[in-house]
């Protein structure tokens, strides 16, 4: 493999009878913006799942900075510097933005044991968390129980989260899923402003999203990596159009047209 900040060889992913992810290739530049697209049932999450350790491969390897880190899990991939954002908010809700920023970045620096009672003593990771407050525009909710701010504003927490444990590569999984539109512009201009040297991979099926984000595309269908490219050159291909507009309400989300 070659030294891309992640690589992925060969992927194969199957339950019984059915391949969910079959023979996937991908690789990721330093500082890429990619997008993954596909139709509901494509594997995308299955895909992300083995990238990020969650899952393991039946076959293939992943290389992450040209380190081979298919037989290693999640938590270890982070330390390396392979972190992934979910679909559905993880945080915690009773603790307030600062404390759930402070739980895990001092959880990444290994003084978790040590928790709130000697926080004064952490000035380092104090500031560490002031920054990141900063950085995402959180504040005034800084104080403010997670449960009590905006959804839009806890997805940002948690991509602050996801920045706090020093990603080389970053995983987005549908990072505006279930954000009223209104607040969805909070989570664009954050995902516009990341560090230039992160590699970033971003499942994503709101067009308007993508064609901001993504400096590549590749589309999922049935496991497979239908076709990469620009995302002009992805959006205005016919095989692709055919994929969502032979789907159930596809039209809605035919990626030649805005979403």
């Amino acid at each position: 493999m070659t030294s891309a900040a992640l690589q992925a060889n060969g992927l194969r992913k199957a339950y019984g009878a059915l391949t969910v992810t079959d023979n996937v290739d991908l690789t990721l530049a330093a500082g890429c913006r990619h997008a993954l697209i596909g139709p509901n049932g494509a594997g995308k999450t299955t895909l992300v799942g083995l990238l990020s350790g969650a899952l393991q491969p039946d076959a293939g390897q992943i290389a992450l900075a040209g380190e081979d880190i298919t037989g290693i899990g999640a938590h270890r991939r982070v330390k390396r510097g392979l972190v992934r954002t979910f679909q559905v908010s993880s945080l915690f809700p009773t603790f307030s933005v600062a404390e759930n920023l402070y739980l895990a970045i001092s959880e990444h620096a290994g003084v978790t044991s040590r928790l709130f009672k000697v926080a004064g003593r952490q000035r380092a990771l104090l500031e560490r968390v002031e920054t990141f407050v900063e950085r995402m525009g959180l504040q005034d909710d800084a104080h403010r129980q997670v449960s009590m701010i905006a959804y839009g504003k806890q997805r940002l927490l948690e991509l602050a989260i996801a920045l706090a444990l020093e990603p080389k590569v970053l995983l987005l999984d549908e990072p505006a899923a279930g954000i009223p539109a209104a607040e969805t512009s909070f989570v664009l201009d954050a995902i516009a402003s990341l560090p230039p040297d992160i590699a970033v991979l971003m499942i994503e099926h709101d067009m308007q999203m993508v064609r901001r984000f993504a400096s590549e595309v590749s589309v999922l269908v049935n496991g497979r990596i239908l076709m990469s490219g620009k995302p002009e050159d992805v959006m205005s291909s016919d095989e692709v159009r055919a994929v969502y507009l032979g789907r159930a309400g596809g039209e809605r989300h035919d990626p030649g047209k805005p979403a």
